[in-house]
């Protein structure tokens, strides 16, 4: 059995081959035509023969039946393909906000990323999502105004919606020639030249600049030089100089301000038309970065950071993000970030304490995968053989280890009870969700102490609809489903102030003590649906050791799991330690953990406590004509209208409604506007809910 090593490069690698590698996302709004432009990209590269159609269920990243039968992306899905020598690695990520985890897992193992935005709607409620989960990864991005061949598709006001909601320096390099259903082509700002398609080419014809066009496409050529000039300081310095940027400057300098995230290169065209996609390609190829660009990750090994360059010869490190059981056996999806990997190789995984074997390393096209001798460092593939890894763990060689950050995981908001039908399918529903939330760590699955009942727990409606699904489909599971539930929280109102609390106890030998004086406080005093949990020691003299002041937060935190109103989860308070005292021999930070959870519940008993709701924003896009009827509902589920547009023979609606108030939104609205209405809804925190 061999274990990972730092090894030498080979020779004559001097330039290096990571420098023609990409890694990127696309992401975008649910039917804003992310899956549509993965599909288009395959194609124009040669990886696939047939464009795949979202709507005939032959795409090759929705894979799963559940995504097929349901027309959307659900599980994020990896491709490999190649353009102008480079190496693209691309993950196809969800829309729907129930799905957020997914994108959130994605994020954090990209380099890059293509925003879709659609030519009509411009930014809706998931875009502006995803793009701030981009911006917390610090990912850089490029963007594509896509279907720019419909009714009401404009690239000013799509670009102008980008600047006023999601707040980038937008750099147009492209002009759309013709409108609607007569786009056929974009004028290319940077080389001032025309590319058009033919109805079924597959290519692009270059030509010059139509004449009609050449004043306007000179005029946003200025226009992009200015905007530039006015971000970079060599830009800026030849602007001056010349009076204009040449083409290598420009290109140069869109290139540093993607990377930095000053600019936004943004492009247009129509993926389900196949005209737009060669210069979305290149522009991934000529601004966004490789694992080179980036910095080095970091992570932590004994409480020391350390950090790892993107170098085949550095010891190994890896993030595992997903984890995927199929039939032959299970993968895990890995980003390697620095050193080499092979079949056979023994890695150290720090959070389970344990070392895992290589069994096989695969090169992923989404549901179809290839076997490679190696992966190296900026790789994104996946693994055979590892038995304990989850979505989050690091792997990294043995003799050098480190601790990479995982990426965040939602709290769920809905939940389900769920039962096997039979008596016989209780052991085997239990196997099924324990792999289900191995596979999906925004998944939770429990056991409600009161009614004895499973509860499956999730981020929504539509995500719990698929769980159950899957152990239905995939692990022939027939079981019973309870009313969707929101999770509630409990928070404090009114605080309390110099709670004693004493642990004593004496049984024999050792014994316990510990006494604790707490301060227990709203954490945001003008905010009552502030959610989160602070702990601060005000205690002077060392009263109280360090040490025990960190069980008796341990201990506070473990209180918080249920809370006296009606067992929900405790949030939105401040715990402050002002004093204590010990005890010379029974003393402990046992003692300490066990004062802190008891005293903050004695303490929450005291207090004046409310109950939490979670609440949504939701965007309800209607005909005109039904705009009353849709207010007047909303208003019935307590919703409060926070704002409203017009589109092209469409009203868009803008509302925060209680979540519970929800459930069965899709049935009643689909009812009041005779199927033409849609709405989305994305979860933006708590708000007291009413007094019962």
């Amino acid at each position: 059995m061999r274990t990972t090593t730092t090894r030498p490069l080979a020779a004559g690698t001097r330039a290096n081959p990571l420098a023609t590698v990409r890694n990127l996302g696309i992401l975008a709004h649910v039917d804003a035509g992310k899956t549509t432009v993965t599909e288009r990209i395959l194609y124009a590269t040669g990886s696939t023969h047939k464009r795949g159609e979202v709507h005939d269920g032959t795409t090759v990243t929705d894979f799963d039946p559940q995504e097929r039968d349901r027309g959307i992306t659900i599980f994020a899905a990896a491709v490999s393909c190649a353009w102008r020598g480079h190496r693209i690695n691309l993950i196809d990520t969800p829309g729907h906000v129930d799905f957020a985890d997914e994108v959130e897992r994605s994020l954090r193992v990209l380099d890059g990323a293509v925003a879709v935005f659609d030519g009509v709607a411009g930014v809706e409620p998931q875009s502006e999502s995803v793009w701030r989960q981009a911006d917390r990864h610090g990912v850089p991005r490029i963007a594509f105004v896509n279907k720019l061949d419909r009714a009401g598709a404009d690239l000013d006001t799509a670009v102008a919606s980008l600047r006023d909601r999601l707040h980038p320096a937008p750099l147009v390099v492209q002009v759309p020639i013709g409108a609607e259903d007569a786009f056929t082509g974009v004028v290319d700002l940077v080389r001032m030249r025309a590319l058009t398609w033919e109805d079924g080419s597959p290519t692009a014809a270059d030509g010059a600049v139509p004449p009609a066009l050449l004043a306007e496409a000179r005029r946003r050529r200025r226009l992009l030089e200015e905007a530039v000039a006015e971000l970079h300081p060599a830009a800026l310095e030849e602007f001056c100089a010349t009076g204009a940027l040449t083409t290598g400057t420009l290109t140069g300098a869109l290139r540093d301000l993607t990377h930095s995230g000053d600019g936004v290169v943004v492009l247009c065209g129509s993926a389900y038309r196949n005209r737009g996609v060669e210069p979305l390609l290149d522009a991934v190829v000529d601004y966004l970065p490789s694992p080179l660009d980036v910095p080095a990750v970091r992570g932590t090994h004994d409480g020391t950071e350390r950090r790892r360059p993107a170098d085949p010869a550095a010891p190994f490190a890896a993030l595992a993000f997903k984890v995927h059981a199929t039939p032959t056996g299970r993968l895990t999806f890995l980003r390697v970030y620095s050193g080499t990997i092979e079949k056979g190789d023994t890695v150290w995984e720090p959070g389970a304490g344990r070392t895992e074997r290589i069994g096989r390393v695969l090169r992923v096209q989404a549901d179809r995968h290839a076997q490679v001798d190696r992966a190296v460092a900026g790789d994104i593939v996946a693994v055979v053989g590892l038995k304990s890894a989850r979505a989050g763990s690091t792997l990294c060689a043995p003799d050098a280890p480190l601790v990479l950050e995982p990426p965040g995981v939602a709290e769920p908001v809905v939940s389900v009870a769920v039962e096997a039908r039979t008596s016989t399918g209780t052991e085997r529903l239990a196997a099924a969700l324990a792999r289900l939330t191995e596979e999906d760590p925004s998944l939770v699955a429990r056991t409600d102490p009161e009614a004895g009942q499973t509860v499956l727990s999730g981020m929504g409606e539509l995500h719990l609809e698929v769980a159950v699904e899957k152990l239905r489909r995939d692990h022939g599971l027939e079981v019973n489903v309870g009313r969707p539930r929101v999770a509630y929280r409990e928070t404090v109102v009114r605080g309390v102030s110099g709670l004693v609390f004493r642990h004593v106890k004496q049984d024999g030998g050792a014994g316990q003590f510990a006494h604790v004086v707490l301060d227990v406080q709203p954490l945001a005093a003008d905010d009552p649906g502030a959610t989160g949990f602070a702990f601060g020691s005000a205690v002077v003299g060392g009263r109280v050791p360090q040490e025990y002041v960190r069980a008796v937060e341990a201990g506070c935190r473990d209180a918080l799991a249920d809370g006296p109103l009606g067992g929900h989860p405790v949030t939105g308070l401040r715990v402050t330690l002002t004093d204590g005292a010990t005890h010379v021999k029974d003393s402990s930070e046992m003692a300490f953990r066990t004062a802190g959870r008891l005293a903050l519940r004695a303490a929450l008993r005291q207090c004046a406590l409310a109950v939490l709701e979670p609440v949504a924003e939701v965007t309800v896009t209607v005909p005109e004509d039904a705009v009353g009827g849709v207010l007047g509902d909303l208003a019935a589920r307590r919703g409060r209208v926070t704002g409203s547009a017009t589109r092209p023979g469409a009203a868009v609606v803008t509302a925060t409604v209680p979540l519970a108030e929800l459930f069965g939104y899709a049935t009643r609205l689909r009812g009041r506007t005779r199927g033409r209405g849609t709405f989305t809804a994305r979860p933006t925190g708590y708000a007291l809910a009413p007094q019962r």
